[in-house]
């Protein structure tokens, strides 16, 4: 089971979506570092169910049970276990599904996998449900890093065919991340906010649903992180962003965009300003070779249209081998898109961190913490 992420700063993800609980295993966190559980909040809200018109129906509170790591507000340095508990499960909603395969899930490759013997209730361990506790790890590695000056934030690059105002890839400010956080839909031009909501809601009403693509951006990191050929900042990221369900692309900077530039227009001049080195674009996304160079590291994720609809849909009766119809039932996303934003910071941040520990080790991080606290 590949539910392992990270060489130094490690999480274990546990749970199925109907199950009891859902929770992660955090080992490598530094010791002494003063947890703020309001930001925690901040992040699983974000994130939680039910929490927008446009989201499933499913009402979870998404409160986080500390069981070790954590004493008085502080880290201790020893593997921290949470818990979340799942507490608006309607399993019944996948009774007929038992035998029918969803198309877009991972029904037909899981019973494969698994021999039948996978849970298919709510998805079990495939099911976005899982990334709650992923975004509670992500939440404590960011709130380290920010300690460091790192800070990421997203907007909603697209929703279907209608597209926000991409970053300036060479200038993006700290202000401007910390506010695009604080919207519901983040978006550059503020008049995205609705023809998104308006595609969402279409999409509903046609028994339908959309996918999108996010961009994001992580500043603050000093050239020279990362190792080139497989333990380079792009191959780290990448590996956690497609561990997300619903995401079926990741490009860096440009992203294939630059394969129809030229090498004059792709390439990033240097210059210096005020004694720091800086390029004057940023279509290598602030990574070469698989190092930071300095710049905003910049990335976009492709999130696929939400796979559980009601409309009918051709699949196949896996016990009696015949073809079928199905239609979804349950309480599902019209656009997993904004709460995914959340997801893929809280992810970037996890990776950030493990790359930091594994190249400078966790000392500097645990002198920091306690100075934090």
């Amino acid at each position: 089971m590949g539910s392992i992420f990270g060489q130094n700063f490690k999480i274990s993800v546990f749970g199925e979506s109907h199950g009891p609980a859902i929770g992660v295993v955090i080992d490598g966190l530094p010791s002494g570092f003063t947890v703020d559980f309001d930001n925690i909040s901040e992040e699983m809200i974000r994130r939680k169910p039910g929490s927008m018109p446009y989201s499933t129906k499913r009402n979870e509170p998404d409160n986080v049970e500390i069981l070790s790591g954590i004493y008085g507000n502080k880290t201790t340095g020893t593997p921290l276990c949470a818990i979340i508990t799942n507490k608006d499960q309607k399993s019944g909603d996948y009774d007929e599904l038992k035998n029918l395969v969803r198309p877009g899930h991972a029904d037909y490759s899981g019973y494969v996998r698994y021999k039948g013997f996978n849970d298919v209730r709510g998805s079990g361990h495939f099911s976005g449900r899982l990334t709650a506790p992923i975004v509670f790890a992500g939440a404590l590695a960011a709130q380290i890093l920010k300690s460091k000056g790192i800070i990421i934030g997203s907007h909603i690059d697209s929703i279907y065919n209608v597209k926000d105002l991409g970053f300036d890839k060479a200038n993006i400010t700290k202000d401007r991340l910390l506010e695009l956080r604080k919207m519901d839909i983040p978006v550059n031009d503020k008049s995205c906010r609705e023809k998104y909501l308006g595609i969402i809601d279409d999409a509903k009403k046609n028994l339908d649903s959309a996918g999108g693509i996010v961009e994001t951006a992580i500043i603050g990191i000093q050239a020279g992180l990362g190792s080139p050929i497989f333990d380079n900042v792009e191959a780290k990221l990448s590996s956690i962003l497609f561990s997300i369900p619903a995401v079926k692309g990741v490009e860096f900077g440009e992203g294939f965009g630059i394969a129809s530039m030229l090498g004059s227009q792709a390439n990033d001049s240097y210059y210096f300003e005020n004694g720091k080195i800086l390029t004057k674009t940023n279509n290598n996304g602030g990574i070469n070779g698989g190092i930071t160079n300095g710049m905003p590291i910049v990335f976009r994720v492709a999130v696929k249209p939400t796979s559980s609809i009601a409309k009918e849909q051709d699949t196949i009766n896996i016990k009696e081998g015949i073809n079928a119809k199905v239609k979804v039932k349950g309480r599902h996303d019209a656009c997993i898109v904004p709460r995914v934003v959340p997801v893929i910071e809280a992810s970037a941040a996890i990776a950030v961190f493990d790359l930091f520990i594994g190249q400078y080790g966790i000392e500097s991080f645990m002198e920091e913490s306690r100075d934090n606290g």
